[in-house]
């Protein structure tokens, strides 16, 4: 029979969690010391129950030392006669530099394109923040316990506080670049409760990229190009005029000036008939209508909306201009006769001869009746 003498973990493997010390024939005396080092704990368990945890230290075994395990022997007289126990040492340094992503994209809404599906990318880090719980809720009865076995359970958490997050903080799609360190904020308030539950403490989570889908992202470069390109426009109408007015400048002479400002108007002319192309060409693509309907104007009696140049109101028939007090045919005014029945547009007054218009009840001049 063996005699431990000193129990302790060396701890070769960095990404070693729990490590369950082989006792094979050795046994747990009164004599034993055990050794704890910075960045450890050891927890002793009867018979797969927990029991004394010790954190980093130098610690003599007695009944005083492991109470717990005292009470589960039942060790009436205290702790005398040599004894087996698992013992497992439990690394507490931190774990950083674990990559998470979303296998399934993440289904936002988003006001510019509708139901959007995104990617996320990152890294968190964590540490055993409660060995006792944490080795309750994952160690099992493994002899070893690696960060490799849990990763895939802790970014199954992760991705799960991403997809709320994101779902939560309306940010738009093409803003997501922007909000990074806030959406990381937000997750980790998520995240941090669950991680709790397991023992394990969330240190750091970073958000390295969205991705979006190539029909969105192909619509969001072909946006960009069409802006792009109508400032270019723009600026080289600008230079354009500028260059023609300069010409002008130098051109002393009316007769002399005709061509350059002609090529001023030309210029003006077709650079607010690009950009009009361009504006409804870019107006189109965001589903507006540049399109250029017929001019309205109000009706002189209703008040109705009516096409500039009709002749009747469609609401109320009342003659948008000057009539024929025969025929009733809109007439231009001052016209002398109607151009549809030949009636005389004009009258005189009897008492003074001043020609009036036909249908004038009183003389403007001498206010005789008509």
């Amino acid at each position: 029979m063996g005699l431990l003498k000193n129990i302790e973990w060396m701890s070769p493997n960095k990404s070693t969690i729990v490590y369950k010390l082989d006792l094979k024939n050795d046994y747990v005396s009164k004599g034993s010391v055990l050794t704890v080092r910075e960045g450890q704990n050891a927890i002793f368990c009867h018979k797969g129950k927990m029991a004394d945890v010790f954190l980093p230290g130098f610690y003599k075994l007695d009944t005083n030392s492991i109470p717990i395990l005292t009470k589960l022997m039942s060790w009436k007289y205290g702790f005398e006669n040599p004894f087996k126990s698992d013992i497992y040492f439990v690394n507490t340094h931190q774990f950083t530099n674990f990559k998470w992503g979303t296998v399934n994209p993440i289904l936002v809404r988003d006001k510019d394109f509708g139901a959007v599906q995104v990617r996320g990318f990152g890294t968190y880090s964590f540490k055993v923040d409660d060995p006792y719980i944490f080795m309750q809720e994952l160690s099992g009865a493994h002899s070893t316990f690696s960060t490799s076995e849990i990763t895939d359970y802790l970014r199954s958490k992760a991705v799960m506080c991403v997809t709320t997050a994101i779902g939560e903080s309306k940010v738009p799609v093409l803003d997501l670049a922007g909000n990074l360190m806030a959406l990381a904020e937000m997750v980790e308030k998520y995240m941090r409760p669950e991680f709790k539950k397991l023992g394990i403490a969330l240190t750091k989570l970073i958000f390295e990229n969205f991705s979006l889908p190539d029909e969105i992202q192909k619509a969001i470069n072909k946006r960009t190009i069409m802006t792009m390109e109508r400032e270019t426009l723009d600026v080289h109408m600008a230079h354009a005029q500028a260059d023609a007015l300069k010409t002008a400048a130098g051109n002393p002479g009316a007769g002399t000036m005709m061509g350059p400002m002609m090529g001023v108007g030309m210029g003006m002319g077709m650079g607010n008939m690009m950009g009009n192309m361009m504006g409804r060409q870019m107006q189109g693509m965001a589903g507006g209508n540049m399109g250029g309907g017929p001019q309205k104007v109000p009706c002189p009696k209703c008040g109705a909306q009516i096409n500039a140049g009709a002749k009747f109101c469609p609401e109320c028939g009342q003659a948008t201009g000057e009539v024929c007090p025969k025929c009733k045919a809109p007439v231009k005014s001052g016209a002398k006769f109607c151009p549809e029945c030949g009636t005389s547009l004009q009258a005189s007054c009897p008492k003074c001869g001043k020609g009036v218009p036909a249908g004038t009840k009183f003389c403007p001049e001498c206010g005789e009746k008509i």
